[in-house]
């Protein structure tokens, strides 16, 4: 009988599979592609090139920019880097979509199944504040069933009420994969303490980084339920309001905006375009938009 792990698998494979298959060009089987260490020659700089590449000595010596070539890993190391604080948690008790754990859930494991295709390495970092989990990069279907039972557990909840540290989740993300240069695929919602973007940078310094953040609809827009208690998920503080009050549906609007705000500067001092993923979402479909996406051209 197969197991829950199986079970999920095959199904985002059977959902999947086709529509994400179909988008993927080139030898490697994937449209994010390695970048090898071994260099091959020189060009002009264009538009569109990684300035990290650019050859200061030569653009020095003929005062034009010129940019360094390598050539192309064939074998891919990719993370998946999931945030699994209690802010996740959130969304899909009172919708017909899953919440946002769910959803980074299913969206890690087929990031994996794809990249995995062609002897592709993938690992995965699980991380709640204290609690994390490093899964080592292997090959292999065996592989991606392992993160998808890790998912599926349950994670150590800290006790401790304050909020998800994503600066020290990038952190740890930046010491496991320092020693090869990846795709890192960063998923979460990117509530928790300011100052993430500097670690996001220097992460993205190193490696090929794709940030997808996850949103709850009702985070974005307060539904008119009446009076109700909410709860903070990660400080665990409780309140009785009125969710039909002008007022206070007024202020919530203009928090969400500064927070959104907020979120979108973090992403431009960390030189990243973020994917932004609802809950309400088709899964596949937002998947096949992020693909192509992705396949236009790299920074």
């Amino acid at each position: 009988m197969a197991t829950a792990p199986e079970r999920l698998l095959r199904r985002l494979e059977w959902r999947l599979g086709r529509r994400l298959d179909g988008r993927l060009q080139g030898a490697y089987r994937t449209v994010w592609h390695g970048a090898g260490i071994d260099f091959t020659d020189l060009r002009v700089y264009l538009p569109e090139d990684d300035v990290r590449h650019i050859d200061w000595n030569v653009t020095a010596r003929v005062d034009e920019p010129y940019v360094r070539l390598y050539t192309e890993d064939r074998e891919l190391t990719c993370w998946l880097v999931v945030d699994r604080s209690a802010s996740m948690r959130f969304g899909g008790r009172n919708q017909a979509g899953d919440g946002k754990e769910s959803v980074a859930t299913e969206l890690a494991i087929s990031l994996g199944r794809v990249v995995s295709q062609g002897g592709n390495r993938v690992g995965a970092i699980l991380f709640d504040n204290e609690a994390h989990q490093v899964i080592p990069p292997r090959t292999g279907r065996d592989q991606i069933l392992r993160i998808t039972r890790e998912l599926l557990r349950a994670p150590a909840r800290s006790k401790a009420a304050r909020t998800t540290d994503l600066s020290k989740m990038l952190e740890l993300a930046a010491a496991t994969t320092v020693r090869r240069r990846s795709l890192v695929f960063v998923m979460s919602d990117f509530i928790g303490d300011p100052g993430w973007d500097r670690p996001l940078a220097r992460l993205t310094h190193r490696h090929e980084v794709v940030v997808i953040r996850v949103v709850d609809p009702a985070e974005l827009e307060l539904p008119d339920l009446g009076v109700i208690l909410v709860e903070d998920a990660e400080t665990g503080e409780q309140l009785l309001v009125d969710t039909s009050d002008p007022l206070l549906r007024s202020r919530l609007a203009a928090e969400v905006g500064a927070r959104e705000d907020a979120v979108a500067a973090g992403m431009r001092k960390a030189g990243v375009g973020a994917h932004r993923i609802t809950t309400d979402q088709d899964l596949a479909a937002a998947l096949v938009t992020m693909v192509r996406g992705s396949g236009r051209g790299r920074r």
